[in-house]
């Protein structure tokens, strides 16, 4: 029988801010993760395609209750927009479907559909997308040779800036490569910003490239790749990007309470209510995260409790 390895990290654990490499699925890298801190407990905030790279937020032990809670309402992303080529999914990976001549098109045409992208818009998910139809996923439905129709939801594009063009003659024709940054709502497709540009430039487009560089307040300034924390295994160094409490911080508004309110909050009970909106963290006088807080009438209630009495 083998031993059982101990966990390199304690019971409450933290965030693991991982810099994913393309190939890898989001479920891959939870179960990298779960191998590296030797723990079963680890769960993701938010997928990202295995085509792109970038910034995954991991959960680890105690943490990963936390993870339903994060506000990561705000992305942003660098990506690469071919427009003359449309594909199944929208981006590199799928199967092209149409090839149009690119050339002609101008930088004030791309600006002016540009800024047609940009601000509060409805728009229609990739059609190969974890999207729910009728209790199966769509890229599910669509790799089974289905017509899936998305309906238009609504997304902020708050900011859409072209960095750079490239002009490509293969010879038989002509792409324009576009280099963007992209800071956007949760729920928008970056694959269906180079799909909606390419269409409504008459050429078609696809996404080549795609790399998230902040999910909420982590950036890529807290990220490691998982070759990195390899290293960081085999030497025994901290492999946790942000331990439970600064994760609390960073990611939640705080309220300063006393160990009293502290000892109220640990054994399931309430503290009266400041006029917070939303979630929020509960720090004791040591500096530590106690619960998470939401306000409703006359109760500051926990959402999850940090450090109940029992732990």
């Amino acid at each position: 029988m083998s031993e059982k390895k101990t966990p390199l990290v304690d019971a409450l654990g933290g965030l693991l801010i991982v810099d994913k490499d393309g190939g890898w699925t989001s479920h891959d890298v939870v179960a990298k993760g779960r191998k590296l801190l030797r723990t079963k407990k680890i769960g993701h905030a938010g997928t990202l395609d295995p085509m792109a790279t970038g910034v995954l937020v991991l959960g680890v032990e105690r943490a990963t209750k936390m993870l339903g809670q994060l506000i990561l309402t705000s992305k942003a992303y660098t990506a690469t927009i071919r427009l003359g080529q449309s594909t199944v999914t929208d981006d590199a990976e799928g199967e092209t479907t149409a090839t149009t001549p690119a050339g002609h098109v101008t930088d004030a045409e791309i600006a002016a559909v540009v800024a047609e992208l940009t601000g509060d818009i409805q728009q229609v998910p990739a059609t190969v997308s974890a999207i729910k139809v009728n209790g199966e996923r769509a890229y599910a439905r669509a790799r089974a040779g289905e017509d899936v129709q998305l309906a238009a939801r609504p997304v902020t594009v708050s900011r859409f800036d072209v960095l750079a063009r490239r002009d490509i003659d293969t010879g038989e024709t002509q792409f324009v490569d576009l280099d963007v940054e992209v800071e956007c709502s949760s729920g928008t497709y970056i694959r269906a910003l180079a799909r909606d540009l390419g269409e409504k430039l008459g050429v078609g487009g696809h996404l080549t490239a795609l790399r998230r560089t902040r999910v909420g307040p982590f950036t890529l300034e807290h990220a490691r790749t998982l070759d990195q924390l390899a290293v960081a295994a085999e030497a025994g160094e901290p492999m946790l990007s942000l331990d439970i409490d600064e994760a609390a911080r960073t990611a939640f508004p705080t309220r300063d309470i006393t160990e009293a309110e502290a000892d109220n909050l640990r054994n399931g009970r309430w503290l009266d209510p400041i006029g917070q909106l939303g979630v929020y963290a509960a720090i004791d006088p040591a500096g530590h995260a106690i619960a998470l807080l939401q306000e409703s009438g006359k109760r500051a209630a926990s959402v999850m409790v940090v450090r109940p009495s029992n732990l």
